[in-house]
């Protein structure tokens, strides 16, 4: 579909998980706060949010399990600005999901706590209960659903970017044939690289050499050092990068596979009716718009009535 971010999650890693909390190394906050914060150097990095208070309506649908601990724990991985990356001080998750986890935390009467996690290691431990909510650029999709809930509050696409002296430029996924991308692991991006490199060996063309990295950072280094000709990244990123990269890169070809983002959220826990509520009372007292704006991202605001549990639509 889109380029959001994919739950690439077997049962033996959840397994796993589950007996050890995390197979996957969890990154510590410290361990990614240069690279990320280096492609970020110049973003709006303040941690505080617009001021939200408890909404009783939205308190009351938290379960108790929640509200009895006081915390909301979120988890994120922290290299994909401006969606979520560390911040200056080398270890606090800034971004526009960090600030949105702060704000439906905060309609609920408690903290948020937002973690970060290696991408892949989120949603088993969202099933292992070590995080109560991913707010990670996850995309919603129907086969993902069977894994987690979601709760829409977002949209983007995929997009493109390369070196904007002397960049591969391209119009789609069609034209990656024999062509060399970078991507994060776990994506989507990297799902429909390789998918298309498959579509050029039948077509007898040359293949894609898809490369593929822990982090958006380490693939955007990948491109300016040459290696790759190009990248994929969601639609918000890809343009964060290219903004902040002071004219090392640009976009090419056009954004495809539109799609919403949700906040995962383990089956069963009973959280996403309040995650919802939350969304949709922040979006109607402009909180919602309020932290898009911060970060740029406006353009992918969604109204309330798109705001659901599980709305993928493929």
């Amino acid at each position: 579909m889109r380029n959001r971010r994919s739950l690439l999650v077997t049962p033996l890693l959840v397994a796993c998980v589950a007996a050890i909390v995390g197979c996957g190394s969890s990154k510590s906050s410290s361990s990614s706060a240069s690279s990320a914060a280096s492609s970020s150097s110049t973003a709006s990095t303040s941690t505080s949010t617009p001021a939200v208070g408890i909404i009783q309506s939205v308190a009351a649908l938290v379960p108790s399990s929640i509200k009895s601990k006081g915390t909301l724990t979120v988890a994120a991985d922290a290299s994909y600005a401006p969606n979520e990356f560390i911040g200056p001080d080398g270890h606090t998750v800034v971004g526009m999901d960090a600030d949105l986890s702060q704000a439906i935390a905060r309609a609920m009467g408690i903290q948020a706590n937002v973690v970060n996690a290696t991408f892949d290691t989120i949603i088993p431990g969202l099933a292992a209960g070590k995080y109560d909510m991913g707010a990670s650029s996850f995309t919603d999709t129907k086969e993902r659903e069977k894994t987690v809930d979601f709760v829409d509050y977002f949209s983007a696409g995929t997009s493109f970017f390369t070196k904007a002296s002397g960049g591969t430029s391209v119009t789609g996924l069609a034209d990656l044939c024999g062509k060399s991308v970078s991507v994060e692991s776990g994506t989507t991006e990297e799902t429909d690289a390789k998918a298309q490199s498959g579509k050029c060996k039948a077509a007898g063309k040359p293949a894609v050499n898809v490369l593929v990295f822990p982090t958006q950072t380490a693939a955007n280094l990948a491109l300016s050092s040459g290696r790759a000709q190009l990248s994929m990244a969601d639609s918000p990123v890809a343009a964060y990068q290219v903004k902040q990269s002071n004219g090392t890169f640009k976009i090419t070809g056009v954004t495809y596979g539109t799609a919403p983002y949700g906040l995962a959220i383990p089956k069963k826990s009973g959280l996403a009716p309040a995650v919802l509520a939350a969304v949709k009372v922040l979006e109607g007292n402009g909180t919602y718009m309020q932290i898009l704006q911060k970060w740029g991202i406006q353009s992918g605001a969604i109204p309330a009535s798109q705001m659901k549990i599980n709305g993928a639509t493929s």
